[in-house]
């Protein structure tokens, strides 16, 4: 059999990354569709010149040319092959195509076939890699029995129940047969999709949703006098260590004030268990977010004095960084990603404590239920995460779990961990994406602490808990910072309110300064 000629040639360009171009280029040069010839290839973005494998392939330019590559060479058809991970690519090469008029056919990496399925997506609320696999550990799990003992047929109030962990929280208690479950958020949005998601997974579950701020001290104490609740998780706060060095003074309203008004409304109310959520940016903490915490989790313990005699049992739970919650820094990379890359890291030596969102929500309730000797003295407790990860390494795996490899320069860096210079040196076939170190920002450490050193840690029984039973903050000292902190929180000099947080935190005496982030970043 003699093979066809073609009555005209179809000429197509090729799209996609360097490395991507040059299989497709193999791939077409193999197939039996004679009629179809690569005149040129289209990258991302610009680049110098494509790899040695695809010698007979000019490059032509970047997708934004497009329609003028299309006057001066014309084409019919576009192959294109972009990682799975790249949506925000894919979109903007099938827009440029729709405005020129040329259809595409896409053509899927060889790491698209192996590493990503269709599952995914569900089983991890929306990540295309399962978060647990860049920890490096396996998540504790909750302990259901010891839940549904603390929640079961109880009224349970849960602030910032539209963010990342309070909704977790929401989603946790819903299925421990509580009587009723009271939402409080101040994003109208945040709030309408949790009590939207509640509403279908739990249709039978009495719930409230209040759209409300908890600083506005006399709203929140009406809302709890008309609740009752039995229980209070205080998830709502700022959190961002860049942008509260910019707004210090909401840092303080949000963060002081705002733990303040709910925890007094609970004492009202007569609340028998109230547990904060706070951070290990409050120990020695160097930022304004991390001190506003501290002050937090100082008002909330002298609360629990027996001189106080409130009647509720008050608990700060302390964890670190939260993997995937809303714009930490797995979402901004997965969205770096999407877009081709660079992936931002600050630092290659910083560390961080991280937790997954189901695990961090589960270990808070569990803090809530314990009891026994040696836990009803203690007021804080801290979560195990684990040893700290070097914030390189997650992204180098999630990279890697990505199907793509990662470029860093670390030709300035000395004494990398074993376990980081392992993932640079993985496999030197497929997409790359660069990493670039931006530098540390205002406020961030490079290490953070689970506890002051004066803190004794002991177990309490309950895997992942750890408790503090030290002495509580002086009832003299908590007022005379929450009267000295009342008259700066409208003040719009960030000097004066830095000045203000520094005479009740020394600490960050050592490394505040008079100017703010200059914008926010990824980590």
């Amino acid at each position: 059999m003699t093979a066809r000629t073609p009555d005209k040639t179809v000429p197509v360009v090729l799209i996609g990354t360097p490395q991507t171009i040059g299989n497709c280029a193999r791939q077409l040069s193999r197939s039996s569709l004679i009629d179809h010839r690569a005149i040129g290839a289209v990258t991302l973005q610009a680049t110098e010149e494509l790899p040695e494998w695809s010698p007979d392939i000019p490059l032509l330019g970047t997708i934004d040319e497009l329609h003028e590559l299309r006057v001066r060479q014309p084409f019919e058809l576009a192959l294109v092959s972009i990682p799975a991970v790249m949506t925000s690519a894919m979109m903007r090469v099938r827009q440029a195509l729709d405005d020129i008029g040329v259809p595409m056919r896409r053509l899927p990496t060889i790491e698209d076939v192996l590493i990503h399925d269709e599952g995914s997506d569900a089983r991890h609320r929306g990540l295309p890699v399962d978060p647990t696999l860049l920890i490096g550990r396996e998540p504790r799990k909750l302990n259901v029995d010891a839940a549904t003992r603390l929640l079961r047929g109880q009224s349970v109030l849960i602030t910032g129940a539209g963010g990342s962990i309070g909704s977790e929280l929401a989603r946790i208690c819903a299925g421990c047969g509580p009587e009723r479950i009271v939402l409080m958020e101040r994003s109208e949005n945040a709030l309408f999709e949790i009590d939207r998601q509640l509403g279908t997974s739990h249709p039978d579950l009495s719930r409230r949703a209040i759209l409300h701020d908890v600083v506005e001290e006399s709203g929140t104490k009406r809302h709890l006098l008309d609740e009752r609740p039995d229980v209070v998780f205080h998830a709502a706060a700022h959190k961002h260590v860049p942008m509260m060095e910019d707004h210090p003074a909401a840092a303080v309203n949000n963060n002081v004030f705002g733990t303040r008004a709910i925890a007094d409304a609970a004492v009202a109310a007569g609340t028998a268990r109230f547990v904060m959520i706070s951070s290990d940016k409050a120990v020695n903490p160097t930022s304004v977010m991390g001190a506003t915490k501290r002050l937090a989790e100082l008002y909330v313990r002298h609360l629990n004095q027996p001189s106080v005699q409130t009647g509720t049992r008050f608990r700060v739970v302390r964890f670190g960084n939260v993997l995937g919650s809303a714009c930490s820094v797995l979402p901004i990379w997965l969205n770096q990603l999407a877009d081709g890359g660079p992936i931002t890291v600050t630092d290659p030596r910083m560390t961080r404590y991280f937790m997954t969102i189901p695990e961090a929500a589960s270990l808070v309730i569990q803090a809530a239920a314990m009891e026994g000797s040696g836990i009803e003295g203690a007021s804080v407790f801290e979560l195990d995460m684990g040893d700290a990860i070097p914030i390189l390494d997650i992204a180098l795996r999630l990279v890697r779990l990505s199907g793509l490899r990662p470029v860093v320069d670390t030709s300035d860096i000395r004494d990398l961990p074993d376990e980081t210079q392992r993932l640079l040196r993985g496999p030197a076939d497929g997409t790359t994406v660069s990493i670039r170190l931006t530098g540390i920002r205002p406020g961030e450490k490079l290490h953070e602490e689970l506890a002051y050193l004066v803190e004794q840690l002991q177990p309490t029984g309950t895997d992942g808990i750890l408790s503090w039973s030290g002495p509580e903050p002086e009832l003299a000292d908590v007022r005379s910072m929450v009267g000295d902190l009342e008259t700066i929180r409208d003040e719009f000099s960030r000097e004066t309110v830095v000045s203000a947080l520094v005479r009740h935190v020394p600490e960050l005496a050592v490394t505040s300064t008079t100017k703010g982030s200059g914008g926010v970043q990824a980590a």
